[in-house]
């Protein structure tokens, strides 16, 4: 009689090809489905209890997925990035019946999608929901900020002025203590404490500077934003320190032609009283003549 461990060894390798030949038999039924060029045996074994089902690639990237490793074999020496040109250049000279599979694969893919979120959405608790939303604006704010700072980045706009300790940390980042980047700061940090004062008055003085250098900058950006339309993207306090000394002038002016239409009403008053008292004159000389005659 077989021992008992040559048993169990037994039939966990009858399980074991059991498994792989029902694997197989579902990769089988997924190809069936559509060409092997486009078939993704990962997504069809897994299954979408874990997380949500992932976006379909679209025509392209399906034919990239297709054609790099094909591209790399016969071209090692090449780099990604250029495999990726190479490949976007024979997409972009294909014909429209060239790029129809992919395009109808990635169809398809769209439909199922569909199909695998509303049976995944179906399935979240009201809290899953809610946490999947705040997620999502969490995302949407992260790459609306990430965006902003690229356009920021792409205007030109200062970089903000450095502590005195990230001056010192920049300084004497080479040949600090440790092998990697948390270690490193850990040991500057602890040595940055152990300064004196006087050591420590030097890198206060260049932030200082640095702080000079920061506001000088930005003056002369935030001018330039004004001349191109772009206050959307200036400070609120120096948007009010502008437009207080434009409400300023503006209430100068108009004390100015208030005084200048009071001289004018002035005048006038004094150069119409003249003219009634020589009419008057003329009248009484005319009376004077006519009693006499």
């Amino acid at each position: 009689m077989a021992p008992f461990s040559l048993v169990t060894a037994s039939v966990s390798w009858l399980a074991k090809s059991f498994s792989v030949l029902s694997s197989t038999s579902t990769l089988a039924r997924c190809a069936s489905v559509l060409p092997s060029a486009y078939v993704n045996p990962v997504r069809c074994l897994t299954s979408q209890a874990s997380g949500p089902p992932k976006r379909p690639l679209n025509g392209y990237l399906r034919y990239v997925l297709q054609q790099q490793p094909v591209i790399t074999r016969h071209n090692p020496e090449i780099k990604s990035v250029d495999i990726i040109r190479k490949i976007a250049q024979q997409w972009r000279t294909m014909s429209p019946e060239q790029k129809r599979p992919f395009e109808e694969a990635s169809v398809l893919a769209r439909e199922q999608f569909k199909v695998d979120l509303q049976h995944y959405q179906a399935q979240l608790t009201p809290a899953q929901v809610q946490q999947q939303a705040q997620e999502k604006r969490q995302r949407m704010a992260k790459r609306k900020a990430i965006r902003k700072k690229r356009e920021l980045n792409n205007l030109g706009k200062p970089k903000r002025p450095r502590s005195p300790f990230n001056i010192f940390m920049s300084e004497h980042f080479e040949e600090a203590r440790g092998t990697t980047t948390q270690a490193k700061m850990k040991s500057l940090l602890e040595d940055w404490r152990n300064l004196f004062s006087h050591q420590k008055q030097v890198y206060m003085q260049l932030a200082e500077d640095d702080k000079i250098r920061y506001k000088n900058e930005m003056k002369s950006w935030e001018d330039h934003m004004m001349e191109i339309g772009r206050e959307d993207l200036i400070r609120e306090q120096t948007l009010s320190t502008k437009k207080k000394p434009a409400t300023k002038t503006s209430a100068a002016k108009t004390g100015t032609n208030a005084k200048a239409k009071a001289v004018k009403k002035a005048t006038a008053t004094g150069k119409s009283k003249p003219t009634r008292k020589t009419a008057k004159s003329s009248s009484v000389k005319t009376v004077r003549t006519t009693k006499k005659t």
